[in-house]
């Protein structure tokens, strides 16, 4: 194909020095590696995964990314076969013990910081989020197993799972009920045996079967006989495709029913699933009856994380891309060039490829330092040892979660049709690999909760819950990052406007509460998602106002810095990144402000037989 090019031999999935910048500059690893949790860990422990799972994933997850999304899972005969390439993934990644990494010793993990999980992980979802994908989803089962499971349960099913020798999922979905978890309809009918008789139909169970590990444990919410309607009877159930009996493996009436057929995620099946068609679906209840939502609610939180680490990754794959090929394919001329006879220039030369890859690279590197933010959140809510540490931690991690989820998600779209853009008619083929990530990252905002859902969470609950606390300890965090930039001399026009939006942020949230507590919370919540957009905007310009602060330290200072030679122009661009940001971006919370105050009501409004 003339004139096409490719590189994605060289593709770095992720920037080594950003992963550098982070845990060196940004999250203050050494203070996090002080606390007893994490003493068996230095910084040379973290580096050695770190480089572990990059060098997987540059040297085998991403070459074989073309094949498995070339060439899908098969139903045959009722069992779902593999790409037999992904057996050979499977292996390489379970040997790296990732499932486990971060839990404790007890359950057989490591006690790895997640702010350090997160990101070795990337790299690996960077290079094949499907094969990454069988891994997060047994790590969420097995953790559901450890916090809420007995004994029994966990030595019978959750060991395993997180020794990678059987898989896990989440069975949520169900075909009537789609996101709307009060309206499950699977029943499980107690027995004298210390097991439920489970019956129902789920849906798009991710890696719900395969032909990778022996066994897949899902679980499952059902309603018990006779439980409260509504998501008060829904109660956690483990549900084994194969149960154990006298230390034998079973079939335990689990049954493939249908192979969705997705447009990207090609890698990991998405299944239709019964129970019970021959009435022997043994479920075991996991914790207390009825409880079953805020368990899982641990397992989704901790999904929604990896959701927006997905769109992170996904987004970076495909921004390298582009960067690399706006560099080396040539077309055009400078606009003051006036001899036709001239070279072409490479594109990257033309401003406006130059305004689509920082957008690229703002959206990138800003949700990357939020989710590894955010783990560190995580880290330090259950890790602490000053109680007073852990509930501010744990209060930044709950109101952050549904941004950490849904901006990665939504505007990692963005970035990936602008890897398509800046390849011109080339990325619109399957020759060349954007078109394959923006299929990919599209499913990012719609599971583990919609993009409109965790809008709802967050205005409807988490920024008004305890009376604004978690709004006040992000903006404490703000604030200290605003007098970092200060005293680092960061242009003050740029620290005034994230302080004026912080304070937006406050007076609108206030506002809108008031409509609910007043009784109209139709009103607070009818421009959610806007508001979920304008809180998203602020917190990624604090990401790049602190971003900009340790360019200006790093700057004054001697370069390069760290082992991946952080230099001048890696800081310029961080600046550059962190100005088009502020200045093009956080301009446009006035206009969202003015939706959600004004309570433009054309949808409200509308009646959809009118459509």
């Amino acid at each position: 194909m003339p004139g096409a090019m490719t590189a994605a031999a060289t593709n770095p999935l992720i920037d080594d020095r950003d992963v550098e910048l982070i845990l060196d500059e940004v999250l203050d690893l050494g203070r996090l590696l002080e606390l007893p949790y994490f003493a068996e860990h230095d910084r040379e422990t973290c580096d050695m995964l770190i480089a572990s799972a990059r060098d997987l994933a540059r040297d085998q997850l991403f070459p074989a990314y073309r094949a498995l999304d070339a060439e899908p899972p098969r139903l045959v005969d009722g069992r779902v076969l593999v790409h037999p390439r992904m057996r050979t993934l499977y292996a390489r990644l379970t040997e790296l013990g990732l499932v486990a990494a971060p839990r404790p010793h007890a359950v057989g993990g490591a006690q790895l910081p997640l702010a350090v999980f997160s990101l070795a992980t990337a790299y690996l979802m960077a290079g094949n989020l499907s094969a990454y994908g069988y891994l997060g989803l047994t790590q969420g089962a097995a953790h559901l197993l450890e916090a809420f499971g007995d004994d029994t349960l966990r030595a019978a099913y959750m060991a395993p799972l997180y020794r990678g020798e059987w898989t896990g999922t989440m069975a949520l979905t169900e075909p009537q009920a789609g996101s709307s978890l009060a309206d499950i309809a699977t029943t499980a009918e107690p027995t004298g045996d210390g097991h439920h008789l489970v019956r129902g139909a789920k849906i798009f169970i991710s890696g719900g079967d395969h032909d990778l590990t022996d066994n897949v444990v899902h679980m499952t919410l059902a309603r018990i006989r006779g439980a409260p309607a509504g998501m008060k009877g829904v109660s956690l159930f483990c549900v084994p495709k194969r149960r154990l009996e006298g230390g034998a493996l079973v079939d335990n009436d689990v049954a493939v029913t249908g192979l969705i057929h997705k447009i990207g995620w090609r890698g990991l099946p998405s299944l239709a699933l019964a129970y019970g068609e021959r009435g022997d679906c043994r479920g075991w209840l996991v914790g207390e009856p009825h409880q079953g939502i805020r368990y899982m609610f641990q397992m989704m939180n901790e999904a929604r994380i990896m959701v927006g680490l997905n769109a992170v990754a996904t987004a970076s794959v495909a921004y390298h891309e582009a960067v690399a090929y706006a560099r080396v394919r040539t077309q055009g001329r400078p606009l003051t060039a006036r001899d036709p006879a001239a070279p072409p220039i490479a594109i990257a030369g033309h401003p406006d490829v130059r305004r689509m890859l920082l957008r690229q690279k703002a959206i990138v590197e800003g949700g990357l330092v939020l989710i590894a933010r955010v783990s560190r959140y995580a880290d330090l809510a259950g890790h602490a040892t000053d109680p007073a540490e852990r509930e501010r931690a744990g209060l930044l991690l709950d109101i952050l979660t549904p941004v950490a989820k849904s901006f990665p998600a939504e505007r990692g779209f963005e970035a990936n049709a602008l890897a398509v853009q800046v390849h011109g008619g080339y990325g619109y083929s399957s020759e060349y690999l954007p078109e394959a990530w923006l299929r990919d990252q599209k499913l990012n905002s719609i599971h583990e909760g919609t993009t409109g859902i965790q809008a709802l969470d967050l205005l409807g609950r988490r920024a008004v819950a305890r009376g604004g606390a978690g709004l006040a300890a992000l903006a404490a965090e703000i604030a200290a990052a605003c007098t970092r930039a200060r005293a680092a001399g960061v242009d003050a026009s740029w620290i005034a406007a994230l302080e004026r939006a912080v304070g937006v942020i406050g007076v609108l949230t206030a506002e809108l509460a008031g409509r609910g507590l007043a009784g109209s919370a139709e009103a607070m919540v009818l421009h959610a998602t806007d508001y979920l957009d304008l809180f998203s905007t602020v917190v990624i310009a604090w990401q790049w106002l602190e971003l900009a602060a340790i360019a200006r330290e790093a700057l004054a200072g001697s370069l390069p810095r760290g082992r991946a030679s952080r230099d001048a122009g890696y800081y310029r661009a961080k600046l550059a990144a962190a100005q088009y940001w502020i200045r093009t971006e956080l301009p446009r919370i006035d206009h969202l402000a003015a939706l959600c105050r004004d309570g433009e009501d054309s949808y409200a409004g509308l009646d959809p037989d009118w459509l």
